[in-house]
């Protein structure tokens, strides 16, 4: 029976042609970049297309405005320790919102212990933060906000556009974590108005393990790695050559089918959203209606938990996740689900289900009825269930 993966969040599988890509890629053998001669030049050519790639998906300025990591998480630290180490001079305040990425949570609990202070803006009930808060919390001394496009449980868009407005006007850098957007849905840097923009290559079906950071020409950021003059100076370390051509090839074809892929992934979190009141009841949809990613739904099942679902659905052929795959492992609910409202035990009850181009409408259909077998199974043994329906 085919395996149905709906954990797309989590990475995604490469896409044929970027596979190829980087076969090609070895096969060449290339050398390191920064060696003068012609093997190293090859190589620095190869790594440039790369960054050209990726630079017009997003649609920057120049490529030299993107900066090569080995994946979002990465790029989230050197964008917040980077801009505060350059910019201390000029104040230690930071605005961000309390449903960010580990890779910024942590990041800026770091710079708490040198002295910076972050505040932390509550989102309402629908995962948004409001961007009078965010205008609200500015100081003298802030030199940096950071909120991200999409939030990588719920799938809830933040309103960054106004957001960069604001942080523009008071002219503070405006950072944002896309590493859930880009590459799923339409995305312009220009746009947007962000100085720094986080993103990942797995993300849209490129290899894992690289990324990168977009920095707009002009902005003060210290490099978080010290050693060599890799990435025009913003990064050190000979760069994943491999990865990055694959990520390049993957960018290219995203830029090229964006509109098409984000019409075909609604297409089906639209199916799933119109079908499941029929197979399930007692379901809270954690993702906003109208701003939310196209392939990414959020579903607190009442009164059962969500790891048990989880592993009964694997044992049926069928991949989901009950939360970033960053914070597996951890017992604590969700602090996203948390902000938003939720109860501690309906957070528990959560699956985040995330379509792929590589899934079908009759995949939606199969995945519908087995949630509805396993939630059936595991209600009839809950005594929360029971005590809810009045049975017990």
């Amino acid at each position: 029976m085919k395996y149905i993966n709906l954990d797309h969040i989590s990475s995604n599988p490469l896409l044929p042609e970027v596979k190829q890509a980087m076969i090609e890629a070895i096969r060449h053998d290339y050398h390191n970049p920064s060696s003068q001669h012609r093997a190293g030049e090859e190589a620095a050519a190869a790594l440039e297309r790369a960054r050209e790639q990726v630079a017009k998906l997003i649609n920057a300025d120049a490529p030299k405005e993107i900066v090569f990591t080995a994946g979002g998480t990465e790029a989230d630290n050197h964008a917040i320790k980077g801009v505060a180490m350059a910019n201390a001079d000029r104040g230690k305040h930071i605005v961000t919102t309390n449903i960010e990425h580990n890779a910024v949570i942590r990041s800026l609990r770091r710079l708490k212990s040198d002295g910076f202070t972050v505040t932390s803006l509550s989102v309402d009930e629908q995962g948004r933060v409001r961007p009078q808060d965010v205008a609200d919390a500015i100081t003298p001394e802030t030199i940096l906000i950071s909120v991200m496009h999409s939030n990588n449980e719920t799938g809830t868009l933040q309103p960054v556009e106004e957001i960069a407005a604001i942080a523009r006007a008071k002219k503070i850098l405006f950072h944002t974590d896309a590493v859930d957007s880009i590459g799923i849905m339409p995305f312009d840097v220009k746009k947007i108005g962000a100085d720094l923009v986080s993103f990942a290559s797995n993300s849209f079906y490129g290899p894992t393990g690289v990324g990168g950071l977009y920095i707009r020409r002009g902005v003060k950021i210290f490099p978080i790695l010290d050693g060599g003059v890799q990435e025009n100076n913003k990064r050190a370390g000979t760069e994943n050559l491999i990865g990055i051509i694959g990520m390049g090839q993957a960018a290219e074809i995203a830029a090229r089918d964006i509109d098409r892929r984000h019409a075909y992934l609604k297409g089906l979190k639209d199916l799933f959203l119109r079908e499941l009141p029929n197979y399930l009841d007692e379901v809270i949809i954690n993702t906003h209606p109208v701003h939310s990613l196209p392939h990414l739904v959020s579903a607190s099942i009442r009164y059962i938990e969500g790891e048990s679902v989880m592993l009964m659905l694997d044992d049926e052929g069928i991949g989901v996740s009950t939360r970033s795959a960053c914070a597996t492992g951890s017992l604590r609910a969700s602090h996203v689900l948390l902000s938003i409202g939720l109860s501690h035990a309906d957070a528990q009850g959560t699956l985040v289900i995330a379509f792929g181009i590589d899934n079908t409408e009759s995949d939606v259909t199969r995945f519908l009825k087995s949630l509805k077998q396993v939630v059936t199974t595991l209600r009839e043994i809950s005594p929360l269930y029971k005590k809810a329906a009045g049975r017990g």
